[in-house]
């Protein structure tokens, strides 16, 4: 019971452990600054991505950086998660993971890969804007 309660709350990367590591590299005093930190990680890795073929190193990280902002999303402040503009955070996370699911499935078929990168980095550029007026 403990076991699935850990795996299924979003904040453990037994699966991706390289999320811990971008979780801590993206580290800001805040859990916002965090998760403004990973937006840029994110926003980096899917321009690095454009053009590439199945599971490369950039989209890799892309992946692994995603898996921590979720984690990172654990990190706000009660106060902050009953915010509209956290609200809407959520609300764009989960359209990212929509995209990111077609990401993959087109990871090796061009240009559909692009054409989902492209989408989800629009949504990386309003996830940002949600955590900027979260962050105040």
């Amino acid at each position: 019971m403990v076991i699935a309660l850990f795996l299924s709350s979003g904040c453990s990367y037994l699966f991706y452990p390289r999320a811990e590591e971008f979780l801590e590299k993206a580290k800001g005093a805040t859990g916002v600054e965090t998760m403004l930190n990973l937006a840029a990680m994110l926003e980096a890795s899917a321009k690095a991505a454009r053009g590439g073929q199945g599971y490369d190193a950039p989209l890799n990280d892309l992946h692994n950086q995603f898996h921590a902002l979720k984690g990172a999303f654990c990190q706000v402040t009660k106060e902050q998660a009953s915010t509209p503009a956290y609200t809407k955070a959520v609300v764009i996370n989960k359209e990212m993971w929509a995209i990111f699911k077609q990401l993959w499935k087109h990871r090796s078929d061009q240009p559909g890969r692009d054409v989902a990168l492209d989408l989800f980095a629009k949504r990386v550029q309003e996830l940002r804007e949600a955590l900027q007026a979260l962050k105040g």
